[in-house]
């Protein structure tokens, strides 16, 4: 489909979403965006640098370097790959490193794996070796959260009736009934 250019270098591609170019004179709006999640990975390849944010409904792969957010049902950072921006997903998957928020249901920091940023997560997976440098808040599953009231405690009472003591600075020892 398409044809390897026999004057390529070892200079990566880069793609200017900020200015909706890419070198071509198409434009994208600013940012990259899948219409349907097809099963098929759109996969960032190794010698590919994006400025610019990425949204897709479907699965991206990255393995080169992007500066700007990335919004996708599934998202996998390679080992070579850098991520400087926000990133908001179903599931992450990182073995590179990103620079950055991460807001994701379910996230699998592999070994290889370099954070530095804020983790918001309800599952967070994290193999020994992995480096994590930032807050890491965990949120509650929709499907778990609970709407009933618990009614606060009361103090527990003595066989007459009567509040008992706990021993506290406050408390002062029973007298002899």
């Amino acid at each position: 489909m398409f044809s390897k250019d026999t004057k390529s270098s070892d200079t990566p591609a880069t793609i200017d979403g900020a200015n909706g170019t890419n070198g071509n004179n198409g434009t994208n709006g600013g940012y990259a965006s899948g219409t349907k999640a097809s099963g098929v990975p759109s996969i960032i390849s190794p010698d590919l640098k994006i400025i610019g944010d990425l949204k897709s409904n479907g699965d991206i792969q990255i393995d080169g370097t992007i500066e700007g957010d990335i919004n996708s049902r599934l998202l996998t950072v390679g080992e070579q790959a850098v991520v400087e921006g926000c990133i908001v997903a179903d599931t992450v998957r990182i073995s590179g490193t990103v620079k950055g928020e991460i807001r994701a249901r379910m996230v699998h920091l592999d070994k290889d794996a370099r954070v530095i940023g804020d983790l918001i997560h309800e599952t967070l997976t994290m193999e020994a070796g992995a480096l994590l440098e930032g807050q890491v808040k965990r949120l509650e599953p929709a499907s778990t959260k609970t709407t009933a009231k618990v009614a606060p405690l009361r103090p527990a009472t003595s066989a007459n009736g009567s509040e008992a003591s706990y021993g506290g600075a406050d408390s002062a020892p029973a007298s002899p009934a």
